[in-house]
């Protein structure tokens, strides 16, 4: 039989870079008990709207002694609670090019000019998809202009639809809750949107209500889906009133003529479009599924080796656009820092 010690070191291998004991040095560094860190941990996870299930002392001291891998939600609440970065904190190895070290000054000490450089650092994460992508840009410039707005007031810009696309799992939401936050332009996300109808539709189809990998779906159910989305959206545009549109938009995006036809018609209304795409990869896509436990993911977990195959990580708008990297949930655990500069609320 193994003992202990070798039971979590081959743990360990599975997650490069991973360093539970570094998870305890930085707490005792804090000055915290195990008690202590779940209460703290607890209280940073509820303000930033993070679930983290029991965070009681078993559960971290599990985390520290490389038994138990933090999940998601759990990492998260650690970098904020310890402010640091997920490779700063043992959890795995840093990207290529990746911050890892964030001097982030708190909300209470934002009159130098350090909120507006977070905002910046955070938004640096956009960018573009190729050499001849380089011209959207701007839409950095956009964000940060709406946010200064909404502080001091004045906006250059035309209003934008931003499509923020990427594959299930990959930090879409998150990442357009953001920019919302930042600017206060309105999120429309396509699962909340159209669900119950979506739902009740399969089922009126004789089909069942989570199924999104059928031929029925695609063919019958989706298209739909997206309309009602898009006539969303337009109710905005026609309004010229700026919005986040997040949905996978794997085939929109990919299909110049739809993405003509879309720029057209924003473009009537002195709307502009840009395109951010969420480059992941699979771990954390499978992880975030997971962990968000909802009914329409479990055909995919439960036949995630065929569900694989239908991903391309490679996988870009035949558009021009923009990238954001969240490989290794690094992009989202970035604006957490963020938002924790301005108490998570900007």
């Amino acid at each position: 039989m193994r003992n202990d010690r070798q039971a979590v070191v081959d743990v360990a291998r599975g997650r490069a870079g991973w360093r539970p004991d570094k998870l305890r040095e930085v707490r005792e560094a804090h000055g915290l008990t195990l008690e202590r860190a779940g209460e703290r941990l607890r209280d940073v996870a509820t303000k930033a709207g993070i679930t983290v299930p029991a965070a009681n002392f078993q559960t971290l001291w599990q985390h520290e002694q490389g038994e138990v891998y933090p999940g998601p939600h759990y990492r998260r609440a650690y970098c904020l609670l310890y402010r640091g970065t997920e490779p700063e904190l043992g959890f795995r190895h840093a990207l290529p090019d990746e911050v890892t070290q964030l001097s982030l000054t708190p909300s209470a000490e934002t009159h130098n000019g350090a909120h507006v450089l977070a905002v910046e650092r955070a938004l640096s994460l956009i960018t573009p998809g190729t050499d001849a992508d380089a011209v959207g840009i701007g839409i950095q410039q956009r964000i940060i202009d709406a946010w200064k707005r909404r502080q001091t007031g004045g906006d250059p810009h035309r209003p934008s639809l931003l499509i923020v696309g990427g594959f299930a799992g990959s930090g879409k939401s998150e990442f357009s809750r953001f920019v919302s936050q930042l600017t206060g332009w309105p999120v429309l996300d396509k699962d909340p949107i159209t669900r119950p109808l979506v739902e009740r539709l399969l089922v009126e189809l004789g089909s069942d209500p989570n199924d999104r990998h059928s031929d029925l779906y695609r063919e019958q159910v989706r298209p739909l889906e997206y309309q009602c989305l898009l006539e969303t959206a337009y109710a905005n545009i026609d309004c010229s009133i700026s919005t986040v549109l997040t949905a996978p938009f794997i085939s929109e995006v990919t299909d110049v003529r739809w993405m003509q036809r879309l720029t057209n018609r924003c473009e009537a209304r002195g709307v502009s479009v840009s395109v951010v795409w969420i480059k992941c990869d699979l771990e954390t896509m499978h992880e975030c599924i997971s962990f968000r436990s909802a009914a329409r993911d479990s055909w995919k977990l439960r036949h995630w080796n065929v569900y694989v195959k239908t991903i391309d990580v490679e996988l870009r708008p035949a558009v021009p656009h923009m990238v954001v990297d969240n490989r290794l949930g690094a992009a989202i655990s970035l604006t957490d820092q963020v938002r924790q500069v301005f108490g998570t609320v900007f």
